[in-house]
């Protein structure tokens, strides 16, 4: 089931669905920091409500990596008037989580896994994509479907805690 709901904080909520194969969570928040923080503390909640809880390696590392897209998204895929979109799924047979984040900036794209560097030891940006690399089991980008902009994605095998 899909719904629009309208929010006084600027997102609107697109899906939050459980399925058979796992679970789904999608929404879309407003392209500035708070909106990155929020979609990093709503996905933090699923994720333990799904069974990763809060406090292990697997929730940390995930969310860790879900808040690098998401501010990469405001800060490099920023477009004024324009929301991002989170997309958050949990593939059970696989135990994988994957992430989602598509912005509308088309000119903007980050380069491709295997060309990601170290900036130098001066840069004070420039270091996300080298956690999301180490952090993530796979991660790539790729045009958004039916309009402008991309979508970078990340997928991180989890382990169930005992």
């Amino acid at each position: 089931m899909t719904s629009q709901l309208p929010s006084p904080i600027g997102t609107s909520q697109s899906a939050c669905v459980s399925a058979n194969l796992g679970h789904s969570f999608a929404m879309r928040f407003t392209s500035t920091p708070r909106g990155a923080r929020l979609a990093r503390r709503l996905a933090a909640h699923r994720l333990d409500t799904w069974g990763i809880p809060y406090g292990t390696g697997p929730h940390e590392e995930i969310v860790l990596v879900l808040g690098e897209l998401t501010a990469n998204a405001v800060q490099h895929g920023h477009v004024p008037s324009r929301d991002f979109h989170l997309h958050l799924h949990v593939i059970e047979p696989s135990r994988t989580v994957r992430i989602e984040v598509t912005d509308t900036r088309t000119e903007r794209t980050p380069p491709d896994p295997e060309d990601v560097r170290a900036p130098g030891g001066e840069d004070e940006t420039g270091r996300g994509l080298l956690l999301v690399a180490a952090l993530a089991t796979r991660w790539g980008w790729h045009p958004r479907s039916g309009g402008p902009g991309k979508t970078v994605w990340a997928e991180r095998v989890f382990a169930t805690p005992t």
